[in-house]
């Protein structure tokens, strides 16, 4: 076992540049994903259904295309990579902004182009930790996913805000435009990263390159259950989410400002737990605080599903605050731990792997726009609450919980 790092050395200048384009990248798509289902609502009518449906089309790129995206990763230029992916997802935007000016934005138009958005957003995303550990030392592992996680967290926090008062105040066209600039400066940022050369890899199919990282990924005891708690979590979130700017707005009572200032205690939390982080991997065991997430998830989601019988506004913040703050710290180590014990000529698949659990997004999508649209939004707030207690007990179940420390390398073999 190996302690967590506790070194206070500069991160070097190519990784503080990843972390800006880091932040630029999710503000981008924060303001955009949040501005996506208000302008629905509000401006073209969309209810429970046509909003689950959206995110939907939003969240299907995680399961189509993260595969795809690690095979590039591990074989191509991460930074190049990167770079076409931030360029697409700003063109996404234009677009939309192109369409809100000319009156033309339609609910089908709206998804296509938010699909599109997302397939850039599936490339940055499995890229980024693949390329992480050639622009740090392994020591600084921990503090640069730290680093990286805070500015996600801004974004977070931020992102929802901006988009419903932009939404609220001027419409639609300048909450999209400032998404289209901030993904173009974050293009442009990682168009200046030097990435250190990596070693060519011979000619492989495909498919071998595939049952390589998820043969890896699957047989390995920490990264299997990491998996699965991960695929459940999105899957339980969505459906969540997948109905909550219409119950904020016609059973809490809220405007499209207030709905984005209750959708921000999500990134608020996810703050909190980002500066937090350190301290407390720090001070706790790693398999402690790699529980932490899911099992602040669960009580988060009984929160929300209490605001059946006390429409609350303020218990929806606080549920969206915990929700963010506690799987923070599980995105900080459990990435922390796919980079250290996954070999770096996989790690692009590995990533993958992982990102393609928030294919779990669009399945619970599709499971809150079907149950909301048959039972009702309070079915959706009850499942997923039954959905996020089996990804605590997935976790709590596992060797993880009895990791003093952060592993070395160990053998994918169970």
């Amino acid at each position: 076992m190996s302690s967590l790092p506790a070194t206070t050395a500069a991160l070097p200048a190519t990784f503080r540049r990843l972390a800006w384009s880091n932040l630029a990248a999710q503000s981008a798509e924060q303001v955009g994903l949040a501005a996506a289902p208000i302008v629905a609502v509000l401006a073209l009518g969309a209810g429970a259904a046509e909003t689950g449906l959206l995110q939907t089309a939003q969240t299907l790129p995680f399961l189509l295309l993260a595969i795809p995206a690690g095979l590039l990763a591990d074989r191509r230029s991460r930074r190049a990579l990167m770079v076409l992916a931030e360029t697409l997802r700003a063109a996404s935007l234009a677009a939309v902004v192109l369409c809100v000016a000319g009156h033309v934005l339609s609910l089908p138009l709206l998804a296509m182009l938010g699909f599109i958005g997302a397939a850039g957003t599936v490339a940055y995303s499995v890229a980024a930790p693949s390329l992480i550990p050639a622009l740090v030392p392994r020591a600084q592992l921990s503090l640069a996913n730290g680093r990286i996680e805070l500015a996600r967290t801004v974004a977070f926090a931020a992102g929802p805000a901006v988009a419903g008062a932009l939404v609220g105040w001027t419409g639609a066209l300048p909450a999209f435009t400032v998404a289209a600039l901030l993904s173009a400066g974050a293009a442009l940022l990682l168009a200046g990263l030097a990435e250190p050369p990596r070693p060519v890899r011979p000619p492989r199919h495909p498919l071998h390159d595939l049952r390589e990282g998820a043969g890896f990924t699957f047989r390995h005891r920490l990264l299997r259950p990491v998996l699965l708690t991960q695929v459940i979590f999105n899957i339980g979130l969505f459906v969540l989410q997948a109905v909550f700017v219409p119950w904020a707005v016609h059973r809490l009572g809220l405007s499209a400002a207030g709905t984005g200032s209750v959708l921000a205690f999500y990134g608020l939390g996810m703050v909190a737990g980002a500066l937090l982080s350190q301290h407390v991997l720090r001070q706790l065991p790693f398999g402690i605080v790699v529980s932490i997430g899911p099992v602040a998830g669960f009580v988060a989601a009984l929160m929300m599903m209490a605001t059946i019988w006390l429409p609350s506004p303020v218990l929806a913040g606080l549920g969206f605050f915990l929700i963010g703050a506690g799987p923070i710290l599980w995105v900080i180590s459990t990435t922390t731990l796919r980079q250290t014990v996954a070999p770096q000529d996989m790690l692009g698949r590995v990533s993958a792997l992982f990102l393609m659990a928030q294919g779990g997004r669009p399945v619970g999508a599709a499971i809150g726009a079907a149950v909301g649209a048959l039972w009702g939004m309070e079915a959706c707030l009850i499942i997923a609450a039954v959905i996020f207690a089996l990804q605590a007990l997935v976790i709590l179940l596992s060797p993880l919980l009895r990791l003093a420390a952060l592993p070395d390398a160990l053998p994918a073999a169970a």
